[in-house]
């Protein structure tokens, strides 16, 4: 595998507020606790993901950008079983846990939701 296929350019990170929404009240649910993954199929050149971490579970900012960049790492590590369904999605990545988890474990959970994406 190439390195550009391990990136994460803006291209792919959701954020239009319409298709967000549309994710949310339209989506398919997976959940592997303590990650939730909520996607729909959309007609674009590339997938499109955004990650989430509840406020009200973690006060301090800093402990929420941690637990986002660990998911964002861990979906660019494993994009390559969304990339290979042939079909393009819109993603969202909720973390619902209450507290941290490692890096192994979260690269293992968002892996396996992936290749759930079909």
């Amino acid at each position: 595998m190439n390195l550009k296929s391990f990136t994460y350019p803006k291209k792919n990170k959701l954020k239009s507020r319409k298709l967000i929404k549309k994710v949310f009240e339209e989506g398919i649910t997976i959940k592997s606790y303590p990650v939730l993954i909520r996607y729909i199929e959309i007609d674009d050149e590339s997938n499109k993901v955004g990650v989430s971490v509840s406020k009200r579970n973690f006060k301090k900012a800093v402990d929420r950008i941690r637990i986002k960049r660990q998911l964002r790492e861990a979906y660019r590590l494993n994009k390559g079983e969304l990339t290979n369904s042939g079909s393009k999605f819109a993603v969202m990545i909720l973390f619902i846990g209450k507290k941290e988890i490692s890096t192994e474990k979260l690269l293992d959970t968002i892996k396996k939701l992936l290749k759930e994406i079909k």
